[in-house]
């Protein structure tokens, strides 16, 4: 029985199934309200602990998702409600999985699908602390198991040994998920959005997460193939590892420059400059969290990041928040935030924490190779009013005596009104293409939406004439055009991405090498 889903990690595995749904033990109630109350208290407590002592032992993006967790717990806006209905006579457990269960809804109900997968990290919240009033420690799942079910917890994830195999395959689950991108930073092999419940348990189930299934209690022609494709995939990983240190080539000699996306300035830590082009996007959002960060902070992230890179280029990407990516005390809340205030729309409502990031840039600028973009651009007088901030900012600086340095100033093309009439923006120095949102804008298909996965991509002819019309522009006016989503560390979407022109991607250090080695192969 081949079930179809869609991938979300790509790789293989093969191992019995194990349920993720298998019922907890059972709460013993207390003698009284007072009693429930302090047993609530503790269990939200030890599962604190617990996350805290889980932060000090995995890596930055895991440990950003427990501090998610372990903020949410400590909030009594979450908790409150729990306690009200204690104090009515309902016991603690019941009292707290109906308060989460009822923010679990608001979440699950929401038209915006990264709020829908953020559901996941409350239902995770939720068992946290109903694990800790009933000291049920789970049952461990078998080295190398498939962990199957609707969805599955960052937590879960986290405490699961990856070193034997396995993988995860979802009934639900999102692309977009905390757990989907542990599983791709891990290279653990997942599938979400199954088209099917897996309701039959067997010895062996075969995941296939490079093309989005898996196969129940397959026949031995079945593991034979399945096993090929398998070892194909894995010899594809090591032959690309042979490319990471070269540059990047095609078949006919054209050359092609490679750079990185990061997400934190510790990203370089790992990163040897030497087998990347530099720095294509690098995101701010990072330092937009729980506080709006001041000048300094943003000055030094920055320069590290500058100084790494040496004489290589850094695009750093002015902040990017709004949409799917809110940030409190400056996103506002809307009904639709992907065609909302976003992006550069936002900054430029907000100057006042616009004009700070600024300052850190000017500033960060004399100690590399700097480039800035803005994002969300769908009109010249939105660049034209970044540029005439920038050069306020400069102005000042320089007559207080600070060193600063005007980077050259691009734009994302990620809205469709920039990639069809590129010529009002022949005054900017760069252009980037975000092909995730510009296929999601194009297709009218979310990005991570598992039931419009199909629509959405980048090979859809209608966004490669896009591509090829903007790198066409490029040529002809001596704009350098670049590519920064996803799909330009895609090994299946590369060849299509050079024949429409381009000749400079962007990719996560993690595709690095897989992506030159797909160059290799192009005959362009």
């Amino acid at each position: 029985m081949r079930i179809e889903g869609v991938p979300a990690s790509a790789g293989y595995a093969e191992g019995p199934l194990f349920d993720l749904g298998r019922p907890a033990r059972v709460y013993a109630s207390k003698a009284s309200s007072v009693e429930e109350r302090t047993s609530l208290e503790a269990a939200i407590g030890k599962a604190v602990n617990r996350l805290v002592d889980m932060v000090g032992t995995v890596e930055k993006d895991a440990a950003g998702i427990l501090e998610f967790h372990i903020a949410m717990l400590e909030d009594d806006a979450l908790s409150g409600p729990a306690f009200a209905s204690i104090s009515s006579g309902t016991p603690a457990d019941a009292a707290w999985r109906q308060a989460l269960d009822a923010e679990i809804a608001g979440y699950e109900a929401s038209d915006q699908d990264y709020f829908r997968a953020r559901a996941t990290d409350l239902r995770d919240i939720r068992d946290q602390v109903l694990r800790a009033l009933t000291e049920d420690g789970g049952i461990t799942a078998p080295a190398g198991a498939i962990l199957y079910g609707e969805d599955i917890a960052p937590t879960r994830f986290l405490e699961t040994d990856w070193s034997h195999g396995g993988g995860i395959a979802l009934k639900a689950g999102s692309t977009a998920s905390h757990v989907a991108m542990l599983a791709r930073s891990r290279g653990v092999p997942m599938v979400v959005g199954l088209r099917e419940p897996l309701t039959a348990v067997t010895d062996m189930a075969l995941l296939d997460a490079e093309h989005g299934n898996i196969v129940l209690a397959p026949s031995p022609a079945e593991i034979g193939s399945f096993r090929q494709s398998s070892s194909s995939f894995i010899a594809g990983q090591g032959k690309a590892r042979t490319f990471l240190a070269r540059p990047a080539v095609t078949k006919t000699g054209t050359a092609v420059r490679v750079q990185v996306n990061i997400a934190d300035p510790r990203d370089v830590d790992t990163i040897d400059i030497a087998t990347c082009d530099g720095v294509g996007l690098m995101r701010t959002e990072f330092l937009f969290g729980k506080t709006l960060p001041d000048e300094e902070t943003q000055y030094r992230a920055y320069r590290k990041v500058l100084e790494w890179a040496g004489e290589k280029p850094v695009t750093i990407r002015t902040v990017d928040a709004g949409g799917d990516k809110p940030v409190p005390g400056f996103t506002v809340e809307e009904g639709n935030p992907f065609l909302g205030l976003r992006g550069i729309r936002l900054s430029l409502a907000r100057p006042d924490i616009f004009r700070i990031q600024i300052r850190a840039l000017l500033r960060a600028a004399p100690h590399g190779n700097l480039k800035i973009m803005f994002p969300m651009i769908a009109t010249s007088a939105e660049y034209e009013s970044a540029a005439a901030l920038f050069a306020e900012e400069r102005a000042a600086l320089a007559a207080r005596g600070i060193a600063q340095k005007m980077p050259p100033l691009g734009i994302m093309v990620e809205v469709p009104s920039v990639a069809i009439a590129p010529e009002a923006f022949t005054g900017v120095a760069f252009l980037s293409i975000g092909s995730n949102d510009l296929t999601q804008y194009v297709m009218a298909a979310a990005r991570d939406n598992a039931a419009v996965a199909h629509l959405n991509s980048v090979r859809h002819p209608a966004v490669l004439r896009l591509i090829a019309s903007v790198a066409a522009f490029g040529r002809e006016t001596g704009i350098v055009v670049s590519l920064c989503g996803d799909a330009g560390g895609d090994p299946a979407s590369i060849p299509s991405l050079l024949e429409a022109g381009l000749r400079d991607l962007s990719v996560a250090p993690a595709q690095l090498a897989m992506a030159k080695a797909a160059i290799a192969d192009v005959p362009v």
